[in-house]
């Protein structure tokens, strides 16, 4: 029989990843394993969730090819590979609550930061390295444990005021590389399972979808307009992942 509920949940899942592969709405993508986990394992979501975004990061790369900010990219990859290593370790000793606690207490001080602010930038200052490899480094790690690597790589990128199109286009290099890092360590964990892959292939048509329909509505928005959108989504998922971080690791379990 057809389980409706999980397919439904499913396709929202990855046609909202696809949107944010565009750029459009960024760590939106970041609700893929939570939904995913209502109806299957989070450890099996994350597995079958990565080759569904390696087809998605072929095709926003392909659309970006000529776009991406390779500067940026030169100071933040180094301390991802670091951060997905690391992840590779701690697989077995983080749990997924640990690890959206963390991502909602970074998301929330980043908005604390983007809107009071707290720290300036001028708008010609040079991307710091050690800056940027310490946040690379935990896109990397979370991205690793369970795809939630939008906000460490936000916190880093969106203060430097890039165009729409070319902070679309570093975002789908970035993570299209980190995600093609994930592979091995994934096949020894055993998360591509043949099952897992099969789920796969069946929904990757949607998130393709997705990529499309943002594309088109990234290269058509005013920067002002993108960059609103962007901090207001990511505070309302910031809240909501601090929210299930914080029932998943102080109330699961309690009577």
């Amino acid at each position: 029989m057809i389980d409706y509920t999980f397919w439904a949940v499913a396709i929202l899942a990855v046609f909202i990843v696809g949107l944010s592969k565009s750029g459009l709405v960024g760590s939106m993508g970041m609700v893929a394993v939570p939904l995913l986990a209502l109806v299957m394992p989070a450890r099996d979501a994350t597995g079958m969730m990565l080759p569904v975004l390696l087809s998605m990061d072929a095709i926003a790369i392909w659309i970006y090819r000529k776009e991406a900010n390779w500067q940026v990219l030169r100071i933040m990859l180094p301390g991802a590979f670091v951060g997905t290593i690391l992840g590779w370790l701690l697989w077995s000793v983080v749990t997924d609550a640990q690890v959206l606690l963390a991502v909602g207490i970074i998301t929330i001080l980043f908005m604390l930061d983007a809107l009071l602010p707290i720290r300036k930038r001028l708008p010609d200052t040079p991307p710091s390295r050690s800056w940027g490899a310490f946040w690379g480094g935990a896109a990397g790690l979370t991205s690793f444990i369970s795809h939630t690597g939008g906000p460490p790589f936000q916190i880093y990128t969106l203060p430097l005021g890039m165009t729409p199109t070319v902070y679309s286009a570093t975002t789908a290099f970035f993570f299209a590389i980190v995600n093609t890092l994930k592979l091995v360590p994934f096949f020894f964990l055993g998360t591509l399972s043949v099952s897992n892959l099969e789920l796969s292939a069946a929904l990757i048509p949607f998130g393709l979808v997705g990529v499309g329909v943002g594309v088109y509505l990234v290269r058509r928005i005013s920067t002002k307009a993108f960059y609103t959108i962007a901090y207001v989504l990511i505070l309302l998922l910031g809240i909501k992942i601090l929210y299930d971080g914080v029932m998943g690791v102080f109330f699961t379990g309690a009577t």
